[in-house]
């Protein structure tokens, strides 16, 4: 079993940033790949962002190319999302998911965290 728990969400402007991260327990963190996902009301969960086990790839949702970027500490069990020039469209719950390594699909991944609230006003 492993836990995961995000934090960092909040209420920001249009434009402003935020990082998300999360933090791993229970199992052995480095043998997952990881992802971030995020969920709008009335939506289905969508893939954000991955990161290989070893973090030398990476992929990300069109949408937030070159202006979110993965990483991950396999030292300390934490995977992180910075998010800029955040955009209203980018409101949704966020979800960390560790799995299979680089994989867009949600099947993909065993474990998730609870989520954790991210709001751009505009």
């Amino acid at each position: 079993q492993m836990t995961l728990v995000e934090s960092g969400g909040g209420l920001v402007q249009a434009g402003e940033s935020l990082r998300l991260s999360c933090a791993a327990s229970g199992r052995a963190f480095s043998a997952f790949g990881m992802a971030w996902f995020r969920q709008a009301p009335g939506k289905e969960r969508e893939f954000v962002a991955s990161i290989t086990r070893n973090g030398l790839s990476t992929e990300y949702a069109v949408s937030v190319q070159d202006r979110f970027t993965i990483s991950r500490d396999n030292a300390k069990n934490t995977v992180s999302l910075q998010m800029n020039s955040l955009k209203p469209e980018d409101t949704a719950v966020y979800y960390c998911a560790a799995g299979e390594n680089g994989s867009r699909v949600p099947r993909a991944y065993t474990f998730w965290g609870r989520g954790t609230q991210v709001t751009v006003s505009s």
